[in-house]
């Protein structure tokens, strides 16, 4: 049986020609929420930890934190049932050696990389045949 084709997407850069900056932190797990801004941030707590991801302007003082991330959108709404959206993107990532955080929310799903590879990964994603829009 051939393997279902990937499906073709449209991306984003958020911040556009002018990536915007992202961080992703690590605070205790109880630690109280952060005072939070921007357009885009993200958290998650476990058992373990508190994950922060955010505009790096925006990242709290003192925490352990690695930035230097861009972020792609990933154009939705994605249905639930859907399968592959993810490894559409994920695979020429690999295949050209950049690193991806992924995260999703209800309608669609973001991948950072690491911003210095930032061409790297919209050269790899465009020759998957994607559209990505800056």
């Amino acid at each position: 049986m051939t393997p279902p084709a990937r499906p073709h997407l449209t991306l984003s850069v958020l911040g556009g020609a002018t990536p915007t900056e992202f961080a992703v932190a690590q605070l205790p797990p109880e630690a109280p929420l952060p005072p939070l801004g921007g357009e885009f941030f993200s958290l998650t707590r476990t058992a373990e930890e508190l994950s922060l991801l955010c505009e790096a302007a925006h990242l709290p003082p003192g925490v352990r934190h690695q930035a230097g991330w861009a972020a792609l959108k990933l154009h939705g709404p994605f249905d639930f049932g859907l399968t592959g959206i993810l490894t559409a993107v994920l695979e020429p990532l690999r295949e050209a050696g950049v690193g991806i955080f992924a995260l999703s929310t209800f309608d669609t799903d973001y991948v950072l990389v690491p911003a210095a590879r930032l061409p790297d990964a919209l050269a790899a994603l465009r020759g998957a045949g994607h559209t990505v829009e800056e």
